[in-house]
């Protein structure tokens, strides 16, 4: 039975079974909450399909959010990506126009699964689908994957954080962005360790990053940061993928994004008085919104 407790203990407990993280984390989940495996693979499967939508609805290009600050961006990826002119290829405009469509549909009240949170909510959508889509795996590899990356911000949320208000947003976006790794190495038949790497990288390329969402909403800079760590995602999947290791483990890298947020100002977890959110323009769309 697996506790969640570390990454480490994912990786030795699948390297012992010879299976997927994902197989252990079925089993385990359907014992916990007394289903079937195929009841919880369900509930994971529907999960997967609302993320799908909210891609699609994500991108109707008259979208826009209650405060007017967001909304038609990913509607404008979408149409760089399919007239051909963005510069880094259809898979990664692809993974660009899921993330800003998940993240802008949120704004707008939108139907979203908050994964781990929906303040990160565009980045293991975008990941998966696209890798999906790309790679024409199966909807049960995708599936699956999703129980890796679930497995992985346990782990996250049980040794440091997951919400900006505690960690910043490296707790947020940056969970998302390591359990959005570990489900793409999973999904391209990495092997349990490289899954281990491929959260750590993530993880590191991340800490510090603060929570500063201007005029308090999940918008600026919020939307953009999910495309960020969808990109992240990838960097630190491939890099896992050709065997580059982490100098330092995983589950060291999440004591220590937990140290950093533990000392990280008030003023930078989510409180909007710091970073983006205290500058002259921001300041000035707060008024605009609520009024001085």
């Amino acid at each position: 039975m697996i506790n969640y407790l570390s990454v480490n203990g994912l990786v030795q407990a699948a390297t012992l079974q010879d299976c997927r993280i994902s197989d252990l984390v079925l089993e385990q989940q359907a014992q916990q909450l007394e289903q079937t495996p195929e009841q919880v693979y369900a509930t994971m499967a529907q999960s997967l399909s609302v993320m799908r939508q909210a891609v699609i609805d994500g991108t109707y290009p008259d979208l826009r959010s209650t405060s007017g600050l967001s909304g038609g961006a990913a509607f404008r990826m979408k149409c760089a990506v399919d007239d051909s002119k963005n510069i880094c290829g259809h898979l990664f405009g692809s993974a660009m126009v899921k993330a800003l469509a998940v993240s802008e549909l949120n704004a707008a009240m939108g139907k979203i699964v908050a994964a781990p949170t929906a303040g990160s909510c565009g980045i293991i959508p975008a990941a998966v689908l696209t890798m999906q889509e790309e790679h024409l795996f199966s909807e049960d590899t995708a599936v699956r994957a999703l129980f890796t990356a679930s497995a992985i911000g346990m782990v996250i949320a049980q040794n440091a954080s997951i919400s900006g208000a505690e960690g910043g947003c490296q707790a947020e976006c940056g969970s998302a962005s390591a359990m959005a790794a570990a489900a793409l190495v999973e999904m391209a038949g990495g092997t349990p360790q490289q899954v281990s790497h491929a959260c750590a990288i993530a993880l590191k390329n991340v800490l510090g990053l603060v929570c500063d969402p201007v005029a308090g909403l999940v918008e600026i800079p919020c939307i953009k940061r999910n495309a960020m760590g969808t990109a992240n995602a990838f960097v630190a999947a491939e890099l896992a993928l050709a065997g580059i290791e982490s100098a330092i483990p995983a589950d060291e890298v999440i004591v220590a994004m937990k140290r950093i947020g533990d000392v990280m100002p008030v003023s930078l977890k989510e409180t909007a008085d710091g970073g983006l959110a205290d500058t002259p323009t921001a300041r000035k769309l707060r008024e605009e919104i609520f009024g001085a």
